[in-house]
């Protein structure tokens, strides 16, 4: 079967990518090893981080493109930075939608007691903004143990509690399982029961982002009324069930509209003649399978996600081997000092693209006509320092494949 755009990659930028396909009324195929770093990462939607105090985001978005050409950012601009959130909160309606207070940044909790800001916040963590010292409990269950309760409020300044739980006695339980254990009515049941042993009466309780996987609010809403007091999700170490409920929206979207989701496909290599791409193969070996389209957008991420690799001397992209903006020699990728004021160089490594993100080499020329390139992948930015990743995803996964179907 023959298609208008082949994504390869299921992180957010491919599935951004997919949406504007769809939106488009394209025929598309989406291809992918897993389901990307939504799982790991993502629990809010970061936009841009360093910003000046009294500005909107659209105002310190404008400055930030102003003052770095070479971004991601300025080349999909500020509409399209809106237009493509726009796009993605489309998909998220009450009552679990994302929403920025007062258009700036909003600081939550973390599982390490910080404040850290973000942009698009869940419904589930907005009553975690501003946090109140003193008025809050955090609560932890005996058994998972990617969050300390007791930790977290020491450095909050409030007071922390772990619960036994009859239906969760065995430690080293995973995230998966205990989501999906706080969807059964009588679990929350037993949860209200024993929180209330230990509640003096807080205004608000913080809970691991833990609260179900498929229906969060209705989890919310129900241990508020067993509980009699409001609560907010606080991010946990990976894997990040909010991520994941992201990634189950999309997919659900996806699914409704017809669109094939290969998970658990390899992509090998690119099949290249001149200057584009007839097809591509996929590994499932012993078997070689292979895909053509018009069109394809390459979403792998960087490290993490496959999309580079690096050997003891150089970074390489494997699937079109595209050339990778990069120091010179292995010696340049870090600075002398791991905590450097200034960012380490192989942060910014990555593939460069023209102003339609299509790959280009060092001097400009274009090096794939029929191929356009997205999401972290992207050369010139440093998404850890710059609290941009899901922001760089979503506008440059949205913005690429408008610019591909409409050649």
């Amino acid at each position: 079967m023959h298609y208008d755009l082949l994504i390869i990659g299921t992180g957010l930028s491919g599935l951004m990518a997919a949406k504007a396909a769809v939106d488009l009324g394209k025929k598309i195929l989406i291809l992918g090893k897993g389901i990307g770093s939504l799982s790991l990462f993502s629990n809010s939607i970061d936009l841009l981080g360093p910003s000046q105090q009294g500005r909107t985001m659209e105002e310190n978005l404008s400055l930030w493109i102003k003052n770095h050409p070479d971004h991601p950012y300025s080349k999909v601009g500020l509409k399209g930075i809106e237009d493509s959130l726009s796009s993605f909160l489309s998909l998220f309606p009450p009552p679990y939608s994302f929403k920025a207070l007062g258009r700036r940044n909003s600081l939550i909790p973390t599982a390490a007691g910080t404040l850290r800001p973000t942009y698009l916040i869940p419904e589930t963590m907005a009553e975690g903004v501003s946090f109140p010292n003193g008025k809050t409990l955090i609560v932890g269950i005996k058994g998972y143990k990617d969050f300390y309760p007791h930790y977290v409020a020491d450095q909050m300044k409030c007071r922390g509690i772990t619960i036994s739980l009859t239906d969760f006695p065995n430690p080293g339980e995973t995230a998966n399982a205990l989501a999906r254990l706080m969807e059964k009515k009588s679990f929350r049941q037993e949860i209200a029961s024993k929180i209330k042993e230990h509640f003096y009466g807080e205004s608000r309780i913080g809970f691991p982002a833990l609260l179900g996987l498929h229906n969060p609010m209705e989890v919310k809403d129900d241990l508020e009324r067993l509980i009699g007091t409001k609560i907010f999700e606080i991010p946990t170490l990976p894997p990040s069930i909010p991520g994941m409920r992201i990634f189950y929206r999309f997919k659900e979207w996806l699914a409704h509209k017809g669109v094939p989701l290969l998970l658990g496909s390899s992509v090998k290599n690119g099949i290249i003649k001149g200057k584009r791409c007839v097809a591509i193969h996929i590994s499932h070996p012993p078997l070689m399978t292979t895909y053509s389209a018009d069109r394809y957008l390459l979403a792998t991420g960087r490290f993490t996600g496959g999309g580079l690799w690096a050997d003891r001397e150089r970074i390489s992209e494997p699937i079109f081997n595209l050339p990778v903006k990069q120091p010179e020699t292995r010696e340049e990728w870090f600075r002398s000092h791991f905590f450097d004021s200034l960012s380490h160089p192989i942060h910014q490594a990555g593939i460069m693209v023209n102003s339609s993100f299509q790959p280009i080499d060092e001097g400009g020329n274009l090096i794939l006509e029929n191929v356009w390139v997205a999401g972290t992948i992207l050369a010139h930015h440093n998404w850890m320092d710059e609290k941009s990743r899901e922001g760089i995803e979503i506008a440059t996964g949205y913005m690429a494949a408008r610019y591909a179907l409409s050649t």
